[in-house]
């Protein structure tokens, strides 16, 4: 780029600063409600655009141009991870509460399915008690039986189906 190209692309950029940084201002503003931001957004708009027309760039239209780079800066913006501290939250009034709930309703039905599993048949009681409560898996259980991994994903899923019926039909859950 020559030194005379290099003026008359400043000169028509301060000439597009001068008219539409206010409304680029507002623009950015209305979508991010943010002053700051939006004053970083329009600057980086100008930014992109020195350097595009630094490269030998052509715009036809400058103000186009111009809210084009700054939505689309706008969408960058809207798209970066914003980190939040704890500390932040509890200043504006987030209180952290603790519910436990959930977890005791699940341990209270599991309790209450295994006092069911002794209502199935005995082979199922042993699946379902190496399943469940020994936690082994399939391998370790058909290793442990002798029967096939199949077999025991079978059992398994038969003595479930089972239980959940017994389950239901004992109105532990409605």
């Amino acid at each position: 780029m020559t030194i005379k190209e290099k003026k008359l692309t400043q000169i028509a950029l301060t000439a597009a600063h001068i008219e539409f940084n206010r409304g680029l201002n507002v623009h950015a503003f209305f979508k991010v409600h943010d002053s700051a931001i939006s004053q970083d957004l329009v600057q980086d708009t100008f930014i992109k655009t020195w350097k595009y027309m630094e490269k030998g760039g052509k715009i036809l239209v400058m103000k186009g141009f111009l809210y084009h780079i700054l939505n689309h800066l706008i969408i960058d913006e809207y798209r970066k991870y914003k980190a939040c501290s704890l500390d932040v939250l509890v200043e504006d009034g987030f209180d952290p509460g603790f519910n436990d709930c959930a977890r005791t309703f699940n341990a209270i039905d599991g309790k209450a399915a295994v006092v069911l599993i002794q209502l199935l048949p005995i082979e199922y009681q042993k699946i379902m008690y190496m399943r469940y409560m020994q936690d082994l898996s399939l391998d370790e259980m058909s290793a442990l039986t002798g029967k096939t991994k199949n077999v025991m994903a079978v059992q398994v899923h038969r003595g479930l189906e089972r239980l959940k019926v017994i389950y239901m039909n004992q109105g532990v859950r409605e």
